[in-house]
C-alpha cells in the first residue's frame, strides 16, 4: 500500500464522527442542566401595579424621572436586596445628585453611620456603635458600602424603637413630654395621625384589636419620621432611594402618606416585592400595591 492511500484512508476515518463515552456524559450532563432550567422557575419575575409582566429597565426608566424611590422589601429575601443595589448603581448618573437612606438605620445611628462613610471609623465600630440588623453585612453593607465608595449620603431615617416603643404603650400625644434633645431625633411634633389610612386599619384588624390605636400610632410613627428625614433630605436635583420593609409603603399608604402630606407634587415611585409558589402570573391580591411588583419565588434561600 503506497503512502498517499495511506493519507487518504487516515483522513477519512478522522472525519468520521466518533462518539467517545465522555461526549455522551457531557451530552447527559447539558441536556439534564437544560432540563433543571427549564422546569424551576425565573429568579424574579417583575410586574406592573395592574399585574402586567415587565422589565428591570422600564423600573429604572421610571426611577430615572422620580424624585423618591420607595424600594418596599421582604427583609430576608437576598434577590430583592441584589436588586436594590442595581436599581442604586443605574440611577447614578451625573446629571442627578443621588441620595441614599434606610428604614434599617435609626435616627441616633447618623453620627457613627456618617464616620464611617466619612473614613473616621472602620466597620467594626460602626457596628458596634449603631443597632445594625442580623443581616446587614450580606443584606445592606453593599448599599452603605456604595455609598461610601461613590460619596453619597447615607441617610438613617427611623425613628428610634424606644420611641415607637413609647407610643405603643403611652400615644403619640407625650411625645410632647420629652426632652429637647430627644425631639430632636424624632419627626416635627405633633404627628399627623389618620387611623382610616389603610395601612393602619390593616394593622390594628391583624393584631386582632391587641395593643388598641396606638399598636398603629407606633407605626405611624416610624412612618412619619422616615418620611420627614426623606424630604429635609431631598436633593434639589436628584433623588432619594429608600430602603423599606414593603409594608411601609404599599398602596402608597405609610410613608408615601406623609410625603404627600408635605409636598403632594412630588414624584414618588413604589416598588413592592412579594414571595409566591409560581411566579409566572402576580397574585391577585398583589394587583395595584405599588408601581411596580417584584415577585420571587417562595423557595429562595434566605439571608437570615
Amino acid at each position: 500500500m503506497n503512502r498517499p492511500f495511506i493519507l487518504v484512508i487516515t483522513a477519512l476515518l478522522c472525519a468520521i464522527p466518533f462518539t467517545s463515552s465522555a461526549q455522551k456524559e457531557s451530552k447527559k450532563a447539558r441536556q439534564a442542566t437544560a432540563n433543571i432550567v427549564a422546569s424551576n422557575p425565573s429568579p424574579y419575575l417583575i410586574y406592573t401595579s395592574d399585574g402586567q409582566m415587565t422589565s428591570f429597565d422600564e423600573i429604572i426608566k421610571v426611577a430615572l424621572v422620580s424624585d423618591v424611590i420607595l424600594f418596599g422589601e421582604l427583609h430576608d429575601n437576598p434577590m430583592i436586596h441584589w436588586l436594590q443595589l442595581l436599581l442604586t448603581e443605574a440611577i447614578d448618573i451625573e446629571e442627578r445628585e443621588l441620595v441614599l437612606g434606610a428604614e434599617m438605620f435609626e435616627t441616633d445611628d447618623q453620627l457613627p453611620l456618617n464616620e464611617y462613610l466619612n473614613g473616621v471609623i472602620n466597620l467594626s465600630k460602626l457596628e458596634k456603635n449603631t443597632r445594625v440588623w442580623p443581616n446587614f453585612k450580606t443584606d445592606y453593607l453593599p448599599l452603605v458600602d456604595y455609598a461610601k465608595e461613590n460619596n453619597h449620603k447615607f441617610i438613617a431615617t427611623n425613628v428610634p424603637r424606644r420611641y415607637a416603643s413609647f407610643v405603643y404603650y403611652h400615644g403619640l400625644d407625650t411625645l410632647e413630654y420629652l426632652s429637647d434633645e430627644a425631639k430632636q431625633l424624632l419627626p416635627p411634633l405633633p404627628i399627623l395621625y389618620d387611623g382610616t389610612v389603610g395601612c393602619y386599619v390593616e394593622m390594628l384588624e391583624m393584631s386582632g384589636g391587641h395593643g388598641g390605636d396606638n399598636l398603629p400610632k407606633s407605626q405611624a410613627l416610624k412612618d412619619a419620621c422616615m418620611a420627614h428625614n426623606i424630604s429635609v433630605n431631598l436633593p434639589e436635583n436628584g433623588v432619594f432611594i429608600h430602603y423599606n420593609g414593603a409594608f411601609h409603603s404599599q398602596n402608597k399608604d405609610g410613608i408615601a402618606w406623609y410625603l404627600r402630606q408635605t409636598n403632594p407634587e412630588l414624584k414618588v415611585l413604589t416598588i413592592d416585592a412579594t414571595e409566591q409558589d409560581e411566579i409566572n402570573q402576580l397574585g391577585e391580591e398583589r394587583v395595584g400595591v405599588a408601581d411596580f411588583i417584584i415577585a420571587t419565588p417562595s423557595n429562595l434561600t434566605k439571608t437570615h
